[in-house]
């Protein structure tokens, strides 16, 4: 009998309904995804007992032996991983990481180039109702509404007109290649740090089909728990360390001469305190997992699955943001549909697809209704799914939005979904 079922049947039953609903529905969340069991064993192993405020060799507690040995070699494997001289796993998140580069690079009220939330890009990139939005003047650039990829000529302007201190590339609903390059040139042009958030084609780039941002980008963030197929948290990167621009002096141990000593400062103790080390410890086994020759297979699977079912949405008639995707990422711009984003969310939903309502590019409606929902194929891709599945989930999608206000059909759609599913197990070894 379980431990849980023991002491708390309340919330074991919860999580056996968790279990049920991950199992016998489709998940395209383009932000989620499954871990192997060997990371969800090591999340709640006993390395959650253990508080390691400070970093391996000065923590602030004793009895950080073993917990050193784990952190140290979840930062060798995430350096070999992505190619990079600095790495910092301990921020709880990808908003957190985003935080401690924008507290290390920048004072408040300082200038900053971030892609509009509406456009493709995510909250800690500049949204009022953030905390990137209340202490930075960020100002936002926009995709083309023909091409649906970063207008770069309007990035420039931006550029030249407010002399930003840094520019952010990479958002969380941007279905392209991120432009580093282009980004990069912009970025000297006017003096400014470049950051790369690679939150979600992580794995992508970590498996080599993704351009990498380190040769560009002065720092890179990212998050562990989309296409790495990690727990979720966040980590931040540097491809190349350098000597600290602005001359900062720490109170007691005088000078700081390199970058990667105010960043690690800046996580902690600047804006958090103990790591936690069973979720570490987790990232470890993802980056190991991910340095396998197999990840690569399942991240070129990932883009494959991505790209066959954009084309089959479009072959019915979809419009797409950007007319397709190079990543794991689909946008779709139901305006033409007559049916919001919301409306689409509920119907896939009640049929056994899980997706999220997203704005699209001038979007008229408000980011809680939508124009658009985001799919993603990480997960039916961890789950083994191809091209044979991907035309009938198509098809699935395709008749739910056109039955949007009909139970029934949605009801016989998910009777279809569960028998589907059973045929791709995530966690069989689970008593559910």
């Amino acid at each position: 009998m379980s431990h849980i079922q023991k002491t708390d049947p309340d919330l074991f039953d919860i999580l056996n309904r968790e279990i049920e609903r991950e199992e016998s529905t489709l998940e395209l969340i383009a932000s989620e995804n499954f871990t192997s069991p060997a990371v969800m064993e090591m999340s709640g192993g006993v390395m959650t007992n253990k508080y390691a405020e400070g970093y391996p060799g000065k923590r602030y507690y004793g009895g950080c032996d073993h917990v050193d040995e784990a952190e140290n070699l979840a930062r060798n494997r995430l350096k070999v991983l992505f190619n990079c001289d600095y790495a910092n796993v301990q921020p709880h998140s990808g908003s957190q990481a985003n935080m401690a580069v924008l507290m290390t690079f920048l004072s408040p009220g300082d200038t900053v180039l971030g892609l509009d939330l509406s456009h493709g890009g995510h909250l800690t990139h500049g949204s009022s109702v953030n905390f990137s939005g209340k202490l930075y003047n960020f100002v936002s650039y926009h995709v083309s509404r023909e091409s649906g990829r970063v207008d770069f000529n309007e990035v420039k302007q931006l550029a030249k007109d407010h002399k930003p201190k840094l520019i952010i590339c990479g958002g969380s609903a941007y279905p392209r290649f991120i432009e580093f390059e282009q980004f990069r040139e912009i970025a000297d042009s006017v003096g400014a740090f470049l950051m790369a958030d690679i939150a979600h084609p992580a794995g992508l780039v970590a498996a080599g089909i993704h351009p990498s941002p380190m040769e560009y980008c002065d720092v890179v963030t990212s998050t562990t728990h989309k296409t790495l197929r990690g727990p979720r948290g966040g980590i931040i990167m540097m491809g190349t360390d350098f000597e600290n621009p602005w001359g900062i002096v720490a109170p007691k141990s005088g000078r700081v001469k390199k970058v990667s000593e105010l960043l690690d400062s800046t996580v902690m103790p600047g804006i958090q305190g103990g790591p936690l080390m069973h979720i570490i410890a987790a990232k470890a086994i993802a980056f190991g997992e991910a340095l396998k020759p197999d990840f690569k297979e399942y991240a070129q699977q990932v883009v494959d699955n991505a790209q066959f079912m954009a084309n089959q949405l479009m072959e019915l008639g979809y419009k797409l943001v950007s007319n397709g995707t190079d990543t794991h990422v689909i946008l779709i711009d139901l305006t033409q549909n007559n049916i919001s984003g919301k409306k689409a969310e509920l119907a896939l939903g009640f049929a056994g697809i899980t997706v999220n309502k997203n704005m699209v590019p001038f979007d008229e409606k408000s980011p809680f209704v939508t124009s658009g929902i985001r799919v993603g194929t990480p997960a039916i891709t961890t789950r083994g799914m191809g091209q044979t599945e991907i035309a009938q989930i198509v098809n699935w999608i395709d008749k739910a939005i056109h039955a949007s206000d009909n139970d029934g059909i949605l009801s016989n759609i998910k009777k279809e979904v569960n028998i589907l599913c059973e045929s791709f197990p995530i966690y069989p070894h689970l008593n559910h």
